[in-house]
């Protein structure tokens, strides 16, 4: 067990990029300060000097992000100011970034499950240390929750449909039904990747807020190697941080699947006739750099009740041995941020060649009288595994700040359309259930709630007329982002099993843009905080050793 230590002084070393220096020196400089970039930088305190360097601000005093009745909003919020950042696949799926100190941890349904076994060999990670490292995380952001009425009905219908066996309460990635973790304790507070830097020294850390990198900066003279960071704070105001000439000072990027890649290609780190046609000075021609961009689908149907329905998040989870994932939320549905799309697609759609329009005067009107009714009412849904589909990232603009084109070719392969329709099968299953007889209507059919969600802008796909009759075409209609984006520097292929970049020194990536295969666990916040944690220990290990030599 670890040993909790006292909340963090963030006043003492969590500022406003404006004040950060013009030029600054530090042995280890981290671009993000997310899921992954929290831990890693309180890891690296412990025997270095580290600056954090985040985009967004403090998670701390918004009850949005900090109570679990904001869910919805952080996301519905697509001003400039806002903790995430609206981006639209060119595919017509809608998802987000996050903008704020902590990552996705500070906007997500809060479910926190480990990785599979299976996972970890792959990854080829010391399971011993994986575990320390899991068990460090945990002392701080995880939690049992407590099921309520609809969770615990849910819970029952899993086992009902068939999804076995019941594992009870558990972190670890099992097949069957199990409650998995929450990072919403008991009063429904959240806790974020930001907490874990009350595990930092404050006297060797400091957290730059509001700080937009811009760049990587290299040294060029033989093989290259990363000095430092180019960087604007709020006012547009650039700085620049480098690295001591510590030999073993290091760049890490922890910006996210999304935002690692198109740093390393604003850097000139990608494929060089991509970058060439920006006008990008080239540092490494790296083909497979922003290649490999995979989500995995979501698909769902929403349960209208004639009963009361408490407010909750992921909670229980269905493991099947197909491949799809089944969960549930309810109340705080995730579909309001949709009266907010009209504000929010039109510059994005102009971008990617989508149209705004798609959706007909009558759908939106029949849409707008559900969301802005008083609504009791579920959502179960499923999520594949993998993907096996993936596509690519490629740079729009030269500001780090824009969002780059992102295809991730939903069920390009069909053993994912295969899982999808094997996953809907059990949630309508689970919707049907004896357990869940309370909270619905009982002359709906399963028909007429697919039909709903189809009337719904959950995306800019276009519906087709036998969506509510093909499982097969609703899934391709109906399909959403569940934010468990990954790849864009796969490992073995832009960084090597140290999450070094290939071809350069001095300069790694740690994140999720680093998986190659699947996504870990049902949802993987939790194991990208340990990978941060795992790391900065790696690193650690790695310098005490370099020092003795």
């Amino acid at each position: 067990m670890f040993v909790l230590t006292m909340p963090a002084p963030f006043n003492s070393f969590a500022k406003n990029s404006i004040s950060a220096p013009a030029v600054a020196y530090y042995d280890y400089i981290i671009v993000g300060g997310g899921t992954a970039g929290c831990a890693l930088a309180a890891t690296l305190s412990e025997a270095a000097s580290v600056l954090v360097l985040e985009r967004g601000g403090l998670p701390y005093g918004n009850v949005r992000i900090s109570n679990i009745a904001g869910f919805a909003y952080t996301l519905a919020d697509i001003t400039p100011a806002s903790p995430s950042q609206l981006i639209i696949s060119t595919d017509g799926v809608i998802t987000h970034r996050a903008r704020v100190l902590g990552g996705g941890t500070a906007l997500n349904a809060g479910f926190y499950t480990r990785a599979s076994s299976e996972f970890v060999s792959r990854s080829g990670w010391d399971p011993q240390l994986v575990r320390e490292s899991y068990e460090w995380v945990e002392n701080k952001v995880a939690h049992e929750p407590q099921l309520e009425k609809w969770q615990s009905a849910v819970r029952e219908g899993m086992l009902e449909a068939g999804v076995m066996p019941d594992n009870g309460f558990t972190y670890d990635h099992i097949e069957g039904t199990k409650t998995g973790g929450s990072t919403f304790d008991r009063n429904g507070k959240r806790h974020t990747a930001a907490d874990l830097l009350e595990y930092a020294d404050p006297a060797k850390i400091s957290v730059h807020l509001h700080a937009t990198v811009q760049r990587i900066l290299f040294r060029t003279q033989g093989k290259p190697r990363a000095d430092g960071v180019e960087f604007r704070d709020s006012l547009g105001i650039s700085h620049t941080a480098h690295l001591t000439k510590d030999p073993r000072s290091e760049l890490i990027v922890t910006a996210g699947a999304i935002g690692s890649p198109q740093l390393l290609m604003l850097s000139g780190v990608g494929p060089a006739e991509q970058l060439k046609r920006k006008g990008i000075d080239i540092v490494l021609d790296q083909p497979m750099v922003g290649q490999g961009m995979a989500d995995n689908p979501m698909n769902a149907i929403i349960i209208p009740s004639p009963n009361p329905i408490e407010i909750s998040l992921i909670q229980p989870v269905g493991i099947t041995p197909f491949g799809s994932y089944i969960e549930s939320a309810s109340r705080s549905i995730d579909i309001t941020w949709a009266l907010k799309l009209p504000e929010g697609i039109t510059n994005q759609t102009k971008k990617y060649g989508l149209d705004p329009n798609s959706l007909s005067a009558s759908v939106k009107g029949h849409v707008d009288n559900i969301l802005r009714s008083p609504l009791q009412a579920g959502i179960i849904l499923e999520k594949i595994m993998g993907p096996a589909s993936s596509g690519h990232l490629e740079l729009v603009t030269l500001d780090a700040k824009d969002n780059p084109r992102v295809t991730f070719n939903y069920f390009k392969e069909p053993e994912d359309l295969e899982k999808c329709v094997k996953g809907m099968e059990i949630v309508i299953k689970v919707a049907k259930s004896r357990a869940l007889a309370r909270y619905r209507y009982p002359l709906v059919p399963a028909q007429a709630l697919m039909t709903t969600m189809l009337a719904l802008p959950i995306n800019l796909r276009p519906r087709h007329l036998v969506s509510s009759v093909s499982l097969e075409q609703y899934c391709k209609d109906t399909v959403m982002s569940i934010w468990h984006y990954h790849g864009g520097c796969q490992v073995d292929k832009v960084v090597d099993r140290d999450y070094k970049v290939l071809g350069i020194d001095a300069l790694r990536v740690v994140d999720s843009s680093t998986f190659t295969f699947d996504s870990p666990g049902t949802n993987p916040q939790a194991t990208v905080m340990m990978l941060g944690r795992y790391m900065g220990r790696k690193i650690l290990q790695e310098r005490l050793s370099r020092r003795r030599k």
